[in-house]
């Protein structure tokens, strides 16, 4: 029998997933996690985290310190020479008729002997200049005195109290008699004698200009590289008496007697200028290291200029040994060098042929030298033990009127009595203290000037120095001594350049003194902030220099560290991507 067969009912038909179309490397079914992207940029904050604390772990500590007002205080000084103002007055007496002399003449004389350019320490272009005739007060001054009571008389009349300007006169009286001109020790001179009113002009113009202003020296001002004077202001006289040979006998000296009679004095007056102290010590066997021949003409020994250079005996002359003379501070030797008997005595003969007076000699910037000869030391005692001589106090004086012109001279001062000009030659009388108030003033003008423009440079060193180290360290001890707060800056401002900026106001006003102590403090602030311990340190090394220390230790693992974060965020994204292919995919087929 025949089979029926039904036919078969078709199977609803449903959607197949694209199984065929997935492709597993460029698609994932899956949203990709964030936690290893997480874990790994964790670490890479951390790390950026630390960075900060080890860049303050090896900061350097740096007090602020004005460059700009360095900057503009040395370009200030050198566009600009510091100045001071110079008050000049004429008085004649005694001619017959009135003097058609004015102030516009003495003004123009001066200016003629004035150099075009201004120096630092020379008087200001707006000094003042009068011209007075026939004064009551001067008239009743005899000038038939003797020069110490005129100028003494002048002083009462002329000088003012203390505190107020310094005027420097020039007296100018006709008389029938041989012209002679005097500069007291004061700030006053005097001319006398046959003289007419051109002569006066010229004479009294040259005194101001050649005598008060420079200082008595046809060169000008001192140079700044001979100023005797440390740099932290501070002077040390050392005095040292040399006994070449003591077995030909010992000599020794009052030096307590004449410090406090001869050397008071002149410390005092010069104490604007320098700090100064004194000591003393006697050595034996100390030959000088150059030789001396005996001449029949001087019946002595001689020893002429060339030899000066070799007089001195470095290897024998232990004179360096003062303790108080440590730092930056100035010795001064003055050695008085007792000859042996086998060279007695010993003279210093000068190019001319002649001796000289003072029998002695200087140094720059080092000292003097006086070969002191005693009297006939007669032949030597059979006696093992030398003779003991004490020096008489009268010798003292004449030996130490020596070294206080030989001071004189390393200051840049004349060390003789007498000043030779193109108009005639004038007496310069003495001081007691060694110093007159004139000369004073010219050594503070002078060395206000010099410490002003050594403050400008140390200052402008110490800018450049700091400036090119940026790892230089400046502490808080350099900052109180080179910065202090004063409500005219907006910061710390330079203790230095305060006190500079003082002695120049001092000097606008004229006070030479003032200006001076301050001027020395500026320098010796500015050189205690140039040499002070905690910048001389070795430490100083620049930031490669840095880099190429740490690198070594954090270079490696922050590279890893980076390159796995940067790794991790690229995988991370084409994950992402894959991801959303696939959601791209099954969206289209739906």
């Amino acid at each position: 029998m025949a089979e029926v067969s039904e036919p078969a009912i078709a199977e609803t038909s449903r959607p197949e997933e694209p199984v065929s179309e997935f492709d597993p490397k460029s698609m994932r079914k899956t949203k990709p996690g964030l936690k290893r992207l997480i874990l790994t940029l964790s670490v890479l904050l951390s790390f950026l985290l630390g960075f900060p604390f080890l860049w303050k772990s090896v900061e350097i500590y740096r007090a602020p310190l004005p460059f700009r007002e360095i900057d503009h205080f040395s370009a200030q000084l050198d566009s600009a020479p510091l100045l001071f103002p110079c008050h000049f007055q004429a008085i004649l007496i005694g001619f017959n008729s009135k003097p058609s002399i004015s102030s516009d003449d003495l003004q123009f004389a001066i200016s003629d002997l004035t150099s075009q350019t201004p120096q630092c320490g020379a008087c200001s272009a707006s000094y003042t200049v009068s011209v007075s005739v026939d004064s009551d007060a001067i008239c009743a001054v005899d000038f038939d005195s003797d020069d110490e009571a005129v100028d003494e008389l002048l002083e009462s009349t002329l000088g003012g109290p203390a505190g107020e300007r310094k005027v420097y006169s020039v007296v100018v009286v006709n008389r029938d008699e041989d012209v002679r001109a005097v500069v007291g020790k004061y700030r006053h001179a005097w001319i006398s004698g046959r003289v007419s009113e051109a002569a006066a002009l010229s004479r009294a113009a040259e005194i101001f200009v050649k005598v008060f202003v420079n200082g008595g020296k046809e060169e000008g001002l001192i140079h700044g590289e001979f100023m005797p004077v440390g740099a932290d202001g501070r002077i040390v006289l050392s005095f040292n008496l040399l006994n070449a040979n003591p077995n030909d006998g010992v000599y020794d000296w009052e030096f307590q007697k004449i410090e406090e009679t001869v050397l008071a004095p002149v410390i005092e007056a010069l104490r604007p200028v320098a700090n100064i102290s004194v000591e003393s010590q006697v050595l034996y066997h100390t030959p000088k290291f150059s030789f001396s021949y005996w001449d029949h003409k001087w019946s002595s020994y001689i020893f002429n200029t060339k030899d000066l250079p070799f007089f001195v005996n470095s290897n024998e002359w232990h004179l360096d040994t003062s303790v108080a003379a440590g730092g930056r501070s100035k010795i001064l030797h003055f050695v008085v060098y007792v000859p042996s008997a086998d060279e007695w005595p010993l003279l210093l003969q000068l190019p001319n042929g002649e001796v000289s007076k003072t029998n002695g000699f200087i140094s720059p910037m080092w000292g003097g030298v006086i070969v002191w000869n005693p009297e006939d030391p007669g032949d030597t005692p059979d006696s093992k033990q030398p003779v003991r001589h004490k020096i008489s106090y009268q010798d003292l004086q004449k030996v130490f009127e020596v070294s206080m012109g030989q001071l004189r001279q390393l200051f840049g001062l004349k060390s003789d009595n007498l000043f030779v000009g193109s108009s005639g030659t004038s007496r310069l009388l003495a001081s007691d203290r060694g110093f007159t108030l004139w000369e004073l003033d010219v050594l503070s003008r002078q060395h206000t000037c010099f410490n002003l423009h050594s403050c400008a440079t140390t200052l402008g060193s110490l800018s450049r120095l700091v400036q090119s180290l940026p790892r230089m360290i400046i502490m808080d001890e350099i900052g109180k001594q080179v910065t202090c707060p004063d409500g005219l800056f907006t910061q710390a401002v330079h203790y230095s350049l305060e006190v500079a900026k003082l002695a120049q106001v001092n000097a606008s006003l004229g006070v030479y003194d003032a200006s001076a102590v301050a001027s020395r403090q500026a320098r010796s602030l500015a050189e205690d902030a140039f040499y002070h311990p905690s910048i001389m340190s070795v430490s100083y090394y620049s930031f490669e220099h840095c880099f190429a220390v740490y690198s070594p230790f954090f270079l490696p693992v922050s590279m890893h560290v980076l390159l796995a974060a940067l790794r991790e965020w690229r995988r991370h994204k084409q994950e992402n991507k894959k991801y959303l292919a696939w959601k791209t995919k099954i969206n289209k087929a739906s």
